[in-house]
């Protein structure tokens, strides 16, 4: 066989042996999961397990109506002094 074949072949086997490495650890990632929640489910009836609360964000803060003039003068004297 041809060098060149032979390589492809190699690419190919190794391209193989990854996928199936993919997929027998997904489906060993399933089957934990799967045995692990059923092993704390217990915990969770009990109350050991809680959820946490959720975060509330601060509402974002509006800018003054009367400051928009203010804000375009500042932008403006901004770029003004960085293009100098």
């Amino acid at each position: 066989m041809s060098e060149k074949v032979q390589l492809l072949l190699d690419g190919v086997k190794l391209m193989v042996m990854g996928m199936v490495a993919v997929y027998v650890f997904l489906i060993l990632m399933v089957f934990l999961m799967n045995l692990l929640s059923k092993l704390l489910a217990p915990l969770g009836k009990a109350g050991f397990l809680e959820p946490a609360a959720p975060v509330k964000k601060p509402a974002p803060k509006k800018a003054a109506a009367g400051n928009d003039a203010a804000l375009a003068a500042a932008a403006v004297a901004a770029v003004k002094a960085h293009t100098k």
